[in-house]
């Protein structure tokens, strides 16, 4: 039987993916010359334990595609409730992101990892994915650190922050 394709409206598709909710993430990475980038991300996720491994997605037009996609490392920076602020900083692409920013250089990977996270995940590039509009990059995990602490996560749930109450 022969299907035909069907397009869907980005708008209708949009609406219905942001009915899942998700944790806001900041990823990090250092390119050769010592840059730091960064950008708050939704699209993380396991994929295996054994071996660990994670994900997530970059858009091709991210204004640090070109460092992350050069990357051997990449590290994961789960987010909570207290800082939204800096998710919307690191969503930006204009500005220096870095100042006065609490951060340590993971010992494995080298990339910042964020003062607060919940989690912290430095890897290693494992395989790089083509992906539409954007490139999925898998990463084996080497360190992950969680902050022991009460403080939820922040949560992105129909196109808008939320926090558990």
């Amino acid at each position: 039987m022969n299907r035909l394709l069907m397009t869907i409206d980005p708008r209708k598709l949009r609406d219905c993916l942001g009915c899942f909710t998700t944790g806001v993430a900041i990823a990090t990475t250092i390119a050769e010359d010592s840059t730091l980038a960064g950008l708050t991300i939704n699209s993380f996720s396991s994929v295996s334990l054994d071996p660990p491994l994670v994900l997530f997605s970059i858009d091709r037009n991210a204004a640090s595609f070109k460092i992350f996609c050069a990357a051997k490392h990449f590290a994961i920076n789960v987010l909570n409730q207290h800082q939204l602020l800096l998710s919307q900083r690191f969503a930006l692409s204009n500005h220096d992101k870095w100042k006065d920013m609490d951060y340590s250089l993971g010992k494995h990977s080298g990339c910042p990892l964020i003062g607060d996270a919940l989690a912290s995940f430095e890897c290693i590039v494992e395989h790089r994915y083509e992906g539409g509009d954007h490139i999925i990059l898998v990463g084996k995990v080497l360190e992950a650190n969680r902050l022991v602490t009460d403080t939820p996560p922040l949560l992105y749930y129909q196109g808008a922050y939320r926090v558990l109450k």
